[in-house]
Protein backbone atom coordinates (compact mmCIF):
# COMPACT_ATOMS: atom_id res chain seq x y z
CA UNK A 1 0.00 0.00 0.00
CA UNK A 2 1.61 3.32 -0.94
CA UNK A 3 1.09 6.48 1.10
CA UNK A 4 -0.98 9.27 -0.71
CA UNK A 5 1.47 12.10 -1.86
CA UNK A 6 -0.37 15.25 -1.11
CA UNK A 7 -0.92 17.95 -4.12
CA UNK A 8 -1.79 21.83 -3.28
CA UNK A 9 -4.81 23.64 -4.49
CA UNK A 10 -4.94 27.77 -4.39
CA UNK A 11 -7.37 28.41 -2.43
CA UNK A 12 -7.39 32.48 -2.11
CA UNK A 13 -5.35 35.08 -1.64
CA UNK A 14 -4.51 38.04 1.82
CA UNK A 15 -3.79 41.22 1.15
CA UNK A 16 -3.26 42.12 4.63
CA UNK A 17 -2.27 45.65 5.61
CA UNK A 18 -0.24 46.23 8.65
CA UNK A 19 0.69 48.92 11.33
CA UNK A 20 3.92 50.21 12.17
CA UNK A 21 5.92 47.29 13.99
CA UNK A 22 5.55 47.71 18.02
CA UNK A 23 9.52 47.04 19.18
CA UNK A 24 9.29 44.81 22.30
CA UNK A 25 13.57 44.72 22.66
CA UNK A 26 15.38 41.70 23.52
CA UNK A 27 12.99 38.49 24.85
CA UNK A 28 14.15 34.97 26.08
CA UNK A 29 14.50 33.68 22.47
CA UNK A 30 15.03 36.79 20.04
CA UNK A 31 14.25 40.02 19.13
CA UNK A 32 10.37 40.40 19.86
CA UNK A 33 8.35 42.41 17.75
CA UNK A 34 3.86 43.22 17.63
CA UNK A 35 2.68 44.13 13.83
CA UNK A 36 -0.68 44.92 14.22
CA UNK A 37 -3.18 43.71 11.40
CA UNK A 38 -5.18 46.52 10.32
CA UNK A 39 -7.18 45.14 7.50
CA UNK A 40 -6.88 43.83 4.09
CA UNK A 41 -8.91 41.41 1.26
CA UNK A 42 -9.41 37.82 0.68
CA UNK A 43 -9.14 37.16 -2.81
CA UNK A 44 -10.94 34.61 -3.49
CA UNK A 45 -11.52 32.01 -5.25
CA UNK A 46 -13.03 29.80 -2.27
CA UNK A 47 -12.89 32.47 0.22
CA UNK A 48 -13.62 36.38 -0.65
CA UNK A 49 -14.05 39.00 1.55
CA UNK A 50 -11.93 41.23 4.30
CA UNK A 51 -9.19 41.11 6.78
CA UNK A 52 -10.56 42.67 10.00
CA UNK A 53 -8.79 44.98 11.35
CA UNK A 54 -7.41 43.06 14.57
CA UNK A 55 -4.92 40.45 14.89
CA UNK A 56 -1.22 40.81 15.22
CA UNK A 57 1.89 38.73 14.17
CA UNK A 58 4.26 38.07 17.29
CA UNK A 59 7.14 37.75 15.74
CA UNK A 60 10.68 36.78 16.46
CA UNK A 61 13.66 37.95 15.07
CA UNK A 62 16.95 35.67 15.19
CA UNK A 63 20.33 36.34 15.23
CA UNK A 64 21.03 35.76 11.84
CA UNK A 65 17.80 37.90 10.77
CA UNK A 66 15.00 35.32 10.38
CA UNK A 67 11.98 35.89 11.73
CA UNK A 68 9.33 33.11 12.90
CA UNK A 69 6.00 34.63 12.26
CA UNK A 70 2.80 34.03 14.86
CA UNK A 71 -0.08 35.70 13.50
CA UNK A 72 -3.62 35.57 15.02
CA UNK A 73 -6.47 37.46 12.99
CA UNK A 74 -9.44 37.40 11.31
CA UNK A 75 -11.52 37.27 7.96
CA UNK A 76 -15.43 38.59 7.15
CA UNK A 77 -16.77 36.80 4.27
CA UNK A 78 -18.48 38.88 1.46
CA UNK A 79 -21.67 36.80 2.82
CA UNK A 80 -20.87 37.74 6.36
CA UNK A 81 -19.18 34.59 7.67
CA UNK A 82 -16.12 34.98 10.63
CA UNK A 83 -12.91 33.02 9.79
CA UNK A 84 -10.15 33.01 12.47
CA UNK A 85 -6.87 32.42 10.74
CA UNK A 86 -3.84 31.51 12.79
CA UNK A 87 -0.75 31.15 10.26
CA UNK A 88 2.77 30.24 12.06
CA UNK A 89 5.88 30.14 9.48
CA UNK A 90 9.13 31.87 8.85
CA UNK A 91 11.09 33.85 6.58
CA UNK A 92 14.46 34.16 6.12
CA UNK A 93 17.26 34.63 3.61
CA UNK A 94 20.88 36.44 2.55
CA UNK A 95 21.70 39.11 5.55
CA UNK A 96 21.31 41.68 2.67
CA UNK A 97 17.78 41.30 1.77
CA UNK A 98 16.03 40.78 5.55
CA UNK A 99 18.07 43.93 6.05
CA UNK A 100 16.02 45.97 3.36
CA UNK A 101 13.44 43.97 3.95
CA UNK A 102 13.15 45.38 7.89
CA UNK A 103 13.84 48.62 6.57
CA UNK A 104 10.63 48.77 4.75
CA UNK A 105 12.03 48.03 1.28
CA UNK A 106 10.36 46.09 -1.42
CA UNK A 107 12.80 43.16 -2.74
CA UNK A 108 12.34 40.35 -5.62
CA UNK A 109 10.13 37.30 -3.36
CA UNK A 110 12.76 35.01 -5.23
CA UNK A 111 15.69 36.48 -3.01
CA UNK A 112 14.50 35.43 0.93
CA UNK A 113 11.76 32.30 1.98
CA UNK A 114 8.64 33.28 3.07
CA UNK A 115 6.40 29.91 4.23
CA UNK A 116 3.56 29.00 6.57
CA UNK A 117 1.11 26.48 8.09
CA UNK A 118 -2.46 28.13 8.61
CA UNK A 119 -5.08 26.66 10.62
CA UNK A 120 -8.79 28.14 9.97
CA UNK A 121 -11.98 28.24 11.86
CA UNK A 122 -15.59 28.77 11.57
CA UNK A 123 -18.70 28.38 13.18
CA UNK A 124 -20.66 29.30 9.38
CA UNK A 125 -22.09 26.20 7.80
CA UNK A 126 -21.03 27.22 4.48
CA UNK A 127 -17.09 27.53 6.04
CA UNK A 128 -17.29 24.50 7.73
CA UNK A 129 -14.95 22.84 5.55
CA UNK A 130 -11.89 25.17 6.36
CA UNK A 131 -12.22 23.77 10.10
CA UNK A 132 -11.02 20.43 8.51
CA UNK A 133 -7.96 21.51 5.92
CA UNK A 134 -4.50 22.36 5.88
CA UNK A 135 -3.55 25.08 4.51
CA UNK A 136 0.08 26.05 3.18
CA UNK A 137 1.00 29.06 2.48
CA UNK A 138 3.93 31.40 0.51
CA UNK A 139 4.09 35.00 1.27
CA UNK A 140 5.68 38.37 0.29
CA UNK A 141 6.71 41.39 2.50
CA UNK A 142 5.97 44.77 1.22
CA UNK A 143 6.70 48.11 3.21
CA UNK A 144 3.23 48.17 5.02
CA UNK A 145 1.31 45.40 3.70
CA UNK A 146 1.82 41.20 3.30
CA UNK A 147 0.83 39.62 0.57
CA UNK A 148 -0.07 35.62 1.31
CA UNK A 149 -1.18 32.75 -1.17
CA UNK A 150 -3.20 29.95 0.38
CA UNK A 151 -2.94 26.66 -0.85
CA UNK A 152 -5.36 23.51 0.28
CA UNK A 153 -3.49 20.16 1.00
CA UNK A 154 -5.38 18.05 -0.70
Amino acid sequence: MQIPVPSLTHSFTLRVELAAPLDLGAGRAGHRRIIPIVGGAALGPDITGEVLNLGADWQTIFADGAAHLDTRYALRTHAGALIEVVNIGTRHGPADVMARLAAGEEVDPASYYMRTAARLESGDPDYAWVNHTLFICAGIRKASAVEIAYYKVD
